[in-house]
């Protein structure tokens, strides 16, 4: 199910997620939502990775979220200590039926239901440089500010074509 297809770019739901990791990623946004962070899923990374979530505080801490839905999925995802060079706090998210044992100490951890999610483990900190801050922070921006226009170019919100 796609919730907006953004032609000619990354699309939010590309068709690799299962069921089981949309419903841990819309739980995982609802307990962002009430911590008033502001998330973006699939977001690129100046690595060439992808985020799964990654989510920006009042106070500007970059938090990202990766989400496994199954112990195969974890083993089968080894990347995940790259992700740290692009985020003040490293987590995972899951949901019930997965063993939370497997998941590293090093990491925060959060479980989801798909209606909400909690923190089981909060993630250590590990505050990123400046240069690195502000890269992120201009494509979490940048990639927000492009999805919400073709979302409402999408929706017919718009109703004139874009100037030249």
């Amino acid at each position: 199910m796609t919730l907006v297809s953004i032609p000619g770019s990354h699309p939010l739901i590309d068709g690799r997620q299962s069921d089981s990791a949309m419903l841990v990623r819309r739980g995982v946004q609802r307990l962002l939502d009430k911590m008033l962070h502001a998330s973006l899923p699939e977001l690129p990374l100046a690595s060439g990775r992808r985020a799964d979530l990654i989510s920006l505080s009042v106070k500007g801490e970059i938090w990202i979220i990766e989400i496994k839905s199954s112990i195969a999925d974890f083993r089968a995802d080894q990347k995940w200590p790259e992700y740290r060079a692009h985020c003040d706090r490293l987590f995972f998210a899951t949901h019930a039926e997965v063993p939370l044992d497997i998941f590293p100490e090093e990491c925060g951890l959060m479980v989801s239901d798909g209606y909400g999610a909690h923190i089981l483990r909060e993630a250590p900190e590990h505050r990123l440089p400046p240069a690195t801050r502000k890269s992120v922070m201009l494509e979490f921006s940048r990639a927000a500010a492009r999805r919400l226009m073709v979302a409402e170019w999408t929706a017919g919100a718009s109703s004139t074509e874009p100037e030249a």
